[in-house]
């Protein structure tokens, strides 16, 4: 379980990871020790599964973004964990969920345009077994994107 401490060292982290320790003692009222020794405790426990750069989509050419549906032909364990498999290995997609209701996955697809969207559709997505039917919903503007969990 996490403390009030351990709290604001995630939120201090999430806001800015690159932020050394002797910064977060500062801002804590805390020794380097302590802060060391509780973010490996939050790393080994798994609350810190890792840390990342976030790219701005833009300005590295992949400002589309599209949100599939997906509806599987058969719901059995071995159709379902293939499925999950090979999304995985497709680049363009940067997040997948099983979902509740008329389709079983959302998938999170960022690319150029809509030339490179068909592209991975006919030549990627459309090529993997079990997949009885798509939808995909374009984004026309991101209002909100955030990676901050509310502690």
């Amino acid at each position: 379980m996490i403390d009030n401490t351990d709290r604001a060292i995630l939120n201090l982290l999430q806001k800015d990871s690159k932020r050394t320790n002797k910064e977060l003692a500062s801002k804590l009222n805390l020794s380097v020790t302590a802060v060391y020794e509780r973010i490996k405790k939050l790393e080994r426990n798994g609350i810190i599964s890792g840390y990342v750069a976030l790219v701005n989509k833009k300005m590295v050419g992949l400002p589309f973004t599209v949100f599939c549906h997906i509806k599987l032909v058969e719901h059995v364990h071995k159709s379902v964990t293939q499925f999950e498999k090979e999304i995985v290995e497709l680049e363009e997609v940067l997040e997948c969920f099983h979902v509740s209701g008329d389709y079983d996955y959302l998938l999170k697809v960022a690319v150029r345009d809509m030339d490179h969207f068909r592209s991975f559709m006919v030549s990627k997505l459309t090529k993997l077994k079990n997949i009885g039917s798509t939808q995909s919903s374009f984004a026309i503007s991101e209002v909100k994107n955030t990676t901050i969990l509310s502690l």
